[in-house]
Formats: structure tokens, C-alpha cells, sequence
């Protein structure tokens, strides 16, 4: 499985996080987050994929901070509607549609985004769009219908490595593409701990 680390801010923290590899580095553009990143992202390694995280933001405004950022995904963390996707794919980005999960989930809402997106990413149900710092209960990804490929997000840190070298044995992880972490593994909101990110990665067997 792929490695998305997110809510990246500090360009400083950034390059050092950035030693590890993961495949995608997440930014924050939502000014209602802790973790809004106004700043400039210094260069990163070429195999390193950028993504710019939006909440119900309008599609001019992401077009101009995928300009601005050289971006090459799109993360969708609002109530973007199918028709904001399909306006987006126009950019050639990969556009990842988040949903949130607690306890259940209707799956069929996935249906008018599968032609639309190219992952899915599914996270905790909470107060906040994203890092709210816990998991939800992975079996309900057992129903999963889709053969699109998602990110598993929320809540996401070094105590849950068992479970998601467990969890990538299963039916269930199937489909996963990759593990997306945040929240877990930050000394502040958006300053990131290189020494847990590299246990972390380290021990992942999936």
C-alpha cells in the first residue's frame, strides 16, 4: 500500500518529512483548519505526488492553487457534488472524493462519483472535516461494492500497526491503495514527528 502523509505546513518540516519517501505529501487549503497551508512548498522529490485538500471551495479557487502548487491531486473533503468532479477531471489531476464513516455506511451514495473520481478516500465521522484523531471501525469496508481504489484515513498512528498489517491480510483491504495518516503522528497541528513517521513506516508490512 501507498503512503499519504498529510496536513503538511512547514516547509522546514516538509523537506525533512519528505526524506521518507511517502508517495504523496498532503496540503491543506481550508482557512477554518489548523493546518491551512499559506506558504510555498519548497521543491520535493520528483516521485512524490503533491495533493491540495479542499473543502466546499469553489472550482476557480482550486484550479488556481493547483497552479500555483503544482499540484496533482485533488482531494475532496466537502459535499462536492459529482458535477464539481467531473468539472475538475478537466485538469488532468487525479481527484480523490473523501466520505465519512462511523459505525455504518451507505455505500450507494458512492454510485454517481464512480465515473467521476479515481480514488476514494474514506475517513472518520467527526466534528471536523478531517484530524479528528480516531479510527473507525474498519470491517464496515467488508461491504465495500466499488472495485475503485481507496485511501484509509482517520485517526491513523503507530498503535494501529498491527492492526492495518492485519487489516491488509483481509477481504476488506482489497481495494486499499493506500494509508493515509495526519493528526497521530504531529507535535502541533501540522508540524509533523520525522522519528514516529519513519517507525511507522518502517514496521508497515502491507
Amino acid at each position: 500500500m501507498k503512503l499519504k502523509i498529510c496536513g503538511m505546513k512547514y516547509p522546514e518540516n516538509i523537506t525533512e518529512i519528505a526524506s521518507l519517501q511517502p508517495d504523496y505529501l498532503g496540503f491543506i487549503f481550508h482557512n477554518e483548519s489548523l493546518r491551512d497551508f499559506d506558504n510555498v512548498i519548497p521543491a520535493l522529490p520528483e516521485q512524490i505526488q503533491k495533493v491540495g485538500v479542499f473543502v466546499d471551495e469553489k472550482v476557480e479557487f482550486i484550479y488556481n492553487q493547483m497552479k500555483k502548487h503544482n499540484l496533482s491531486v485533488i482531494q475532496l473533503h466537502g459535499h462536492e457534488s459529482p458535477e464539481d468532479c467531473r468539472l475538475l477531471q478537466s485538469t488532468k489531476a487525479k481527484i480523490v472524493k473523501v466520505f465519512s464513516i462511523k459505525d455504518t455506511f451507505d455505500f450507494s451514495v458512492l454510485a454517481p462519483y464512480e465515473s467521476v473520481c479515481d480514488y476514494f478516500l474514506f475517513d472518520t465521522k467527526g466534528k471536523l472535516p478531517g484530524g479528528n484523531g480516531y479510527t473507525f471501525d474498519w470491517s464496515v469496508l467488508e461491504n465495500y461494492p466499488s472495485t475503485k481504489p481507496y485511501f484509509l484515513s482517520g485517526g491513523i498512528g503507530i498503535n494501529q500497526i498491527e492492526n492495518l498489517n492485519r487489516f491488509s491480510e483481509s477481504e476488506a483491504s482489497k481495494y486499499c491503495y493506500a494509508i493515509d495518516v495526519n493528526s497521530q503522528f504531529e507535535m502541533e497541528p501540522g508540524l509533523k514527528d520525522l522519528e514516529k513517521l519513519k517507525e511507522f513506516k518502517n514496521n508497515l508490512s502491507c
